[in-house]
């Protein structure tokens, strides 16, 4: 039994770099790289940011997928994937803290008029311009797992009035919770800024469209760190235009990389970052190390998807 690790990125972690950190973590396990691989027969856990068509095909006896990150629609979703495959994914402490932090930053450079200000110094004016009063404005935060909680928490802890949605009912100190699909349009209407962080799902693909976009509150902002394929893109450049969505900003797209020909480049309310929110995995390989030893053990595993619901 061996594990495989291959990320397929050049601009991340390299394969090497995290087999050097899980086989200091756990000494003695085989761990493998595409360059290293062996016989393919060997291989009964590969670790990855993204599976592709042929690693179920060429990897006979693959037995774990391990998500090196939370969002697993495009394995659970992968043609060639047999259903004896069990899929995994990370919960770590480490990226959920950088998405909050992320969600943070574009607000507040929002409501601190950043921008106005870049644009005033290029121009040598001074220009005062009051910033928004946080007591005064409402977050919405969609999604309430460790990562969409950690973000509520801390974006209350910064003096905001929280709200959070979510598909069943949550609980979090000192955050108005609501739940349910009927919910949404209401809470969408009291915020300022919204702060979406689900997974893709059947319920929530295209969940943002013209409609629920128009629930909105003029002139908010949205901000997207959970799946691209949360919002209608077309639907978005529409309400931008049309002024009922005053701002987006987006770390994840529908297609990844963003095609330059996109328009979501070169809209003047809309800020790209390239999929960098959730960047650190911090002590989660430990995890990845945990899971390979449970699946030799068969014991239970640490964070399994249910490949039926999709998370």
């Amino acid at each position: 039994m061996a594990l495989l690790i291959e990320t397929g990125l050049s601009d991340w972690m390299s394969d090497g770099d995290i087999v050097r950190e899980i086989k200091r973590l756990r000494p003695g396990m085989d761990v493998r790289t595409p360059d290293t691989i062996g016989d393919p027969a060997d291989i009964t856990m590969i670790a990855v940011v993204g599976l592709n068509d042929t690693h179920p095909t060429q990897l006979p006896n693959l037995k774990l997928v391990q998500k090196l990150g939370a969002g697993v629609e495009t394995i659970i979703n992968n043609p060639n994937l047999p259903d004896r495959v069990r899929v995994a994914r990370l919960k770590p402490d480490a990226p959920a803290q950088g998405i909050a932090e992320w969600f943070v930053t574009y607000i507040l450079h929002r409501q601190r008029n950043v921008s106005f200000y870049e644009t005033a110094q290029r121009k040598a004016e001074w220009l005062p311009k009051a910033p928004g009063y946080t007591p005064e404005k409402t977050v919405g935060v969609l999604g309430l797992g460790h990562i969409g909680a950690r973000s509520a928490l801390m974006l209350r802890a910064i003096g905001f009035n929280v709200m959070g949605w979510s598909r069943s009912p949550k609980q979090l100190d000192g955050v108005t919770c609501v739940h349910g699909d009927a919910a949404l349009p209401d809470l969408l209407g009291q915020c300022d800024h919204v702060c979406a962080i689900l997974p893709s799902t059947p319920q929530t693909i295209g969940l943002f469209d013209a409609e629920m976009l128009a629930a909105m509150k003029p002139g908010s902002q949205l901000l997207n760190a959970g799946r691209g394929d949360l919002i209608d893109e077309t639907a978005l450049i529409s309400a931008l235009d049309k002024g009922t969505l005053g701002h987006a900003v987006l770390d994840v797209t529908s297609t990844e990389p963003l095609p330059s020909q996109s328009p979501l480049w070169a809209h003047p309310n809309v800020m790209i970052t390239p999929h960098v929110s959730g960047w650190h995995l911090g002590e989660a390989l430990g995890d990845v190390a945990e899971n390979f030893q449970r699946l030799t053990d068969g014991k239970p595993l640490l964070h399994e998807v249910d490949r039926a619901r999709g998370y």
